[in-house]
This record gives structure tokens, C-alpha cells and sequence, in this order.
């Protein structure tokens, strides 16, 4: 049976076989710190372990179930709170003419093709939550993050 498992900052994906009487895990993949079972993991897995069935659609809900966003307190919500805030701040300090002073066009394209991504992410993600009313919604029921004004100091 394979399972996603936590060791110290990392997720793994093992699977729990029986060697001379004895269970041991066999480490299928690194999943990072943000476990995440993608196309590519399932073709490394599937190339490195053939004879290994793994159930992928149950191991993709398990960690979709993972984070629990109702708790502020949560590691993962703390975590991404401040992934956001840490690349707004990013992205406020760089400007136009940094591009142009690059000496790798190459560099500046790819900085550009990032943010139209990021740019197209963010629409998709604000469709999602149902756009200006359910934000509103949300800031009205107020909570730690609600009606929390954005905090612009370095960390």
C-alpha cells in the first residue's frame, strides 16, 4: 500500500513492502515541501517501480484533502499567507527599467511570460471564489484574515 508521508520539511511517497518477514518502506518519489503528485511523478514512479500498482486517484484526493484552509492557525494556511505577501512585496520592487538594464534578453522574456502566468493564474483563482461578491461576503465575516490590511514591512 502506498501513502504520502512527512519526514522533517519534505513529503515522500512510500510504499510498505515485506522483506524477510519484515515490513519496510520503499521510498517511491520526493514530493517536496509541497506535496504534489503530478504527471511527471506518476512517470518516474511508473518507469523506476513496473511491477508497483498504485492507485493515483487515491493518492491525489489524500493529498487534496491535506490542507485545511478553515484553520488560520494551520502551518499550511501560515504558509501560503506569507508566500503571497512575500511575492507582492517582489514583485512592488521590480520595475520595468530593471528589464531593460538586463543584459540577457532571455531573462527579461522569461520574466514577462512568468507574470502574464501569474497574471492568468490569479484571474482563473478570483473566478473561482466567485468574484467581487463572495470576496466582499468574505471580508464582512471579518476572522484573522478577512479584513486584515496587507502588512508591507520586510520581514
Amino acid at each position: 500500500m502506498a501513502f504520502v508521508r512527512r519526514k522533517g520539511n519534505a513529503y515522500y511517497l512510500v510504499h510498505n513492502v515485506r522483506r524477510g518477514g519484515k515490513v519496510r518502506q520503499l521510498h517511491l518519489a520526493r514530493l517536496g515541501e509541497r506535496a504534489r503528485i503530478t504527471d511527471a511523478v506518476v512517470k518516474q514512479v511508473s518507469k523506476k517501480h513496473p511491477f508497483i500498482d498504485l492507485n493515483w486517484r487515491s493518492l491525489r484526493e489524500q493529498l487534496d484533502n491535506q490542507i485545511d484552509l478553515a484553520d488560520p492557525e494551520s502551518p499550511a494556511v501560515q504558509k501560503l499567507v506569507q508566500s503571497l505577501r512575500n511575492l507582492n512585496l517582489d514583485l512592488a520592487d521590480l520595475y520595468p527599467q530593471m528589464l531593460r538594464l538586463s543584459e540577457s534578453p532571455a531573462v527579461a522574456q522569461e520574466l514577462l511570460v512568468q507574470l502574464r502566468l501569474l497574471y492568468s493564474t490569479i484571474q482563473v483563482k478570483l473566478d473561482q471564489f466567485g468574484g467581487r461578491d463572495h470576496l466582499k461576503r468574505m471580508n464582512r465575516a471579518g476572522g484573522r484574515y478577512g479584513t486584515a490590511a496587507p502588512d508591507f514591512r520586510r520581514r
